[in-house]
């Protein structure tokens, strides 16, 4: 066994050094260079990552509980692409880092100094969320972002992930988490729910033919791949168009049978698209389903059972295994989070809340032998970026980076038992010179806003000559002594020169990192209505004091 023992190296901070046991182990896993990154405090500053030449948050299940339902046949033109997957598949679970395009989508040149580094520190798979990142073409074309990939890009993320031993994994969402598509006019007809973008409606003349193109894009792009993502999780509304009513009236109210004929359907597609591609999807709509209810799936997809929380509950998880064993499934995968799942506006990555959840997944697998006939098949570290299209940017990934780190480092040696009350833990790579890993300079920065900005600007807003001579009363009548607002205008033009240098560097090494939208998204939430209302002070003090205090104008006074 290991054991954690703190180090106090940097201030007001934890550091956590990981003294493993000898590089000897019979861990098949464990190396020389891991073990120097976990113990050595200076092996990131000494290890830069040289540049290459060159890559959910609340439950919402189907309710009730239905009957088995009937194998149907899909017909498809589509073309087969060959050769077909070999059963080569490594017999020791994966671990993979799940990249999340649907906001703050990294640059390639990013992923270049990422990919070695999640090699190195135990991962060996990428699962990629393409979302409107994917280079989609015709009549899907619509689909893309104005930043989306490019196919070059594209082969050579693949060529990175090949290079430094990473599956990669596309992840395509086929029912619910549409909204990227679904968003468009020219696909309202084939929402489930008419007035909102969630999810597809499976009956609908033409949602069918979305999906297989979609996919079958994506899949020209990776034709080597071995495993694919279908996601099919939280599809909002199911059963709510009036398709899907008409259809349960003559199907016995059967909603389960609803779900499971749409994701059958584009499992039969996709196997028919690759021969042996091996999918995967949430498991999250199965969850209240019985065992007899899934039957028939078994042969064409894995569960992942993903569950995000610190507290997470083992035994139910157990339970979901048990019943997926009963349902015929040779493999389930795991899911957890290493950023991106404990608040939907998050900022800065709470490491103790996602090293938790880590060490509750750690239980479940050392619990897989008692199943005898279902095979843990890995595990993805979720990293997501929002919690959909829709809604606001979670923390950015240079930001979550220790906190991956952490997270990779307790799957591959196990528990470590932390002391407990820590807000932040660091894992070596950040001492007394600071971070020192790709994105590192994001990281700092972002952790300055977050700690001073709002502060900085509260702290002078309630200084004594600022709420006694200079309240929204006294700017809106342009009244006030410019003595008393000569005490602080310095300061204030000071703090505001400060944080605009500042910010400058900042949009500098965003850019190195993101694209375009990102930073005007990013700084529009968190940073932009403190600089504002700092400029507008700034602009009101230099004006009221040339007034040299004269009669304050009154609005209500008659002219």
């Amino acid at each position: 066994m290991y054991t954690c023992k703190p180090c106090f190296a940097v201030p007001n901070k934890l550091v956590i050094k990981l003294y493993l046991p000898s590089i000897h182990s019979s861990s098949k896993d464990t190396s020389v260079k891991t073990h120097q990154i976990i113990q050595g405090g200076n092996f990131w500053a000494k290890q830069r990552i040289p540049q290459l030449n060159l890559v959910h948050n609340e439950e919402d299940p189907v309710n009730p509980e239905v009957q088995p339902e009937e194998k149907e046949t899909i017909q498809s033109n589509q073309e087969e692409f060959e050769p077909a997957v070999p059963d080569d598949t490594p017999m020791d679970p994966l671990k993979i880092v799940h990249l999340d395009l649907k906001g703050a989508a990294p640059k390639v040149k990013y992923l270049e100094q990422i990919f070695p580094l999640l090699s190195t520190l135990g991962a060996n798979g990428i699962l990629l969320e393409y979302e409107d990142m994917f280079p989609y073409e015709g009549e899907l074309s619509i689909l893309k972002s104005s930043f989306a990939y490019s196919p070059e890009d594209i082969e050579e993320m693949k060529s990175l992930a090949k290079r430094h031993k990473l599956e990669l994994i596309p992840l395509v969402q086929v029912f619910g988490h549409l909204e990227f598509v679904l968003k468009h006019e020219k696909y309202f007809k084939l929402r489930e729910v008419q007035t909102f973008p969630n999810s597809l409606n499976p009956q609908a003349q033409g949602s069918m033919d979305l999906v297989q193109d979609m996919l079958t894009q994506v899949m020209k792009k990776h034709p080597e791949a071995k495993w694919f993502h279908i996601g099919a999780d939280e599809v909002r509304g199911l059963g709510e168009s009036e398709d899907s009513k008409r259809w349960l009236e003559t199907n016995n109210g059967d909603m389960g049978k609803l779900f499971l004929n749409h994701v059958t359907a584009v499992g039969r597609f996709m196997t028919k698209l690759k021969r042996g591609i091996k999918l995967i999807l949430w498991d999250d709509m199965f969850r209240k389903l019985n065992s007899d209810t899934i039957k028939g799936l078994q042969e064409l997809a894995s569960p992942m059972i993903w569950k995000y929380i610190p507290n997470m509950d083992v035994k139910e998880i157990g339970n979901y295994i048990s019943k997926y064993e009963q349902a015929g499934f040779k493999g389930v995968w795991f899911a957890s989070a290493f950023k991106g799942a404990s608040g939907i506006d998050q900022k800065w990555t709470p490491i103790n809340h996602h090293l938790k959840n880590h060490l509750q997944w750690q239980k479940v697998i050392t619990s897989m032998p008692q199943y005898k006939s279902v095979r843990f098949q890995g595990i993805a570290l979720t990293g997501w970026q929002r919690y959909e299209h829709h809604t606001v940017l979670c923390e950015l990934l240079p930001v979550a980076i220790p906190s991956l780190a952490v997270c990779l480092q307790t799957l591959k040696y196990g528990e470590c038992f932390i002391p407990g009350g820590i807000e932040y833990v660091t894992c070596c790579f950040i001492n007394d010179k600071g971070a020192s890993f790709p994105g590192s300079d994001v990281y700092e920065m972002v952790k300055k806003i977050n700690d001073d900005l709002e502060s900085s600007v509260k702290k002078i807003m309630q200084s004594y000559h600022v709420k006694g001579s200079f309240s929204p009363y006294h700017r809106k009548r342009s009244f006030a002594n410019p003595r008393n607002l000569a005490f602080f205008k310095d300061e204030l033009k000071k703090l505001m020169d400060e944080w605009d240098s500042f910010l400058l560097t900042f949009r500098q090494n965003m850019e190195a990192v993101f694209y375009p939208d990102t930073l005007e998204e990013w700084l529009e939430e968190n940073v932009n209505g403190h600089i504002e209302r700092l400029h507008g002070m700034v602009v009101d003090v230099e004006r009221i004091i040339k007034l040299n205090g004269q009669p304050k104008v009154d609005p209500l006074r008659k002219r």
